[in-house]
């Protein structure tokens, strides 16, 4: 990778959490859903004034596919679909599901599923260095209700923590089951507030979301095209 200094933005759905290349404490803001790219932008610019890079990495939650955002977000505000980050940001920006950025930085070989317990539910997968990033969190789990809808914050505070832990490692039984991976990284804010992890599931560490950020731009993973594509203009 060289000198490349970047900046990694990890947008999340209560704070967007700041990194750049040889700094050692990210910064923080709050976002929430009246969240627009514009104010993203406006504050990522005021908090990183004295920080110099030259490229961005970009973790977004919800559909980026071929390293555009392909929907709104649902827990932030409107008008991300077809944004100009590179021209807001005065930067090459790549962009990538904020669960596949974070899976990238938490990925020790083999079939790893990761899983983000946070505002909502994010997910990917990683299979012998490709990475796919997956949309299960709107998948149907019971009473008409998502996987997200008792996984994520709203479960949590509809359920309460005891019932929340029991529907979260269910679901977590139900996609090992479905997607047989070597071992399940738990990341997102909530992952600690399960206390006992179901077997093959371990915690990730939400500085990994910078090392995935870092690594979008890691050109000797230039042979890898599914994770390549992601914001290249």
């Amino acid at each position: 990778m060289g000198h490349m200094k970047i900046l990694v933005i990890d947008v999340g759905g209560s704070h967007v959490k700041l990194l750049v290349s040889g700094v050692r404490a990210p910064r923080r803001f709050r976002s929430g859903p009246t969240m627009t790219p514009q104010k993203m932008v406006a504050a990522t610019l005021s908090r990183t004034s004295d920080w110099t890079y030259d490229h961005v990495s970009m973790g977004f939650p919800g559909l980026v596919v071929h390293g555009r955002i392909a929907s709104e977000p649902r827990n932030l505000g409107t008008g991300w679909l077809g944004f100009g980050f590179a021209h807001a940001l005065r930067r090459p920006v790549r962009i990538a599901n904020d669960a596949a950025m974070q899976a990238l930085g938490s990925y020790h070989g083999g079939r790893m599923l990761f899983l983000g317990l946070g505002t909502g539910l994010g997910s990917a997968m990683i299979v012998d260095g490709q990475v796919e990033p997956m949309e299960l969190a709107h998948l149907p789990y019971k009473k008409g209700r998502t996987y997200e809808d008792y996984v994520g914050e709203r479960g949590l505070e509809r359920l309460g923590k005891r019932r929340w832990r029991k529907h979260t490692v269910t679901v977590i039984g139900l996609l090992r089951a479905a997607l047989e991976p070597d071992y399940i990284v738990l990341g997102g804010g909530n992952a600690k507030k399960l206390g006992e992890l179901p077997p093959g599931a371990r915690l990730g560490d939400n500085v990994n979301a910078f090392a995935g950020g870092f690594k979008l731009w890691d050109e000797e993973k230039a042979d890898r095209p599914r994770q390549r594509s992601a914001g290249d203009e």
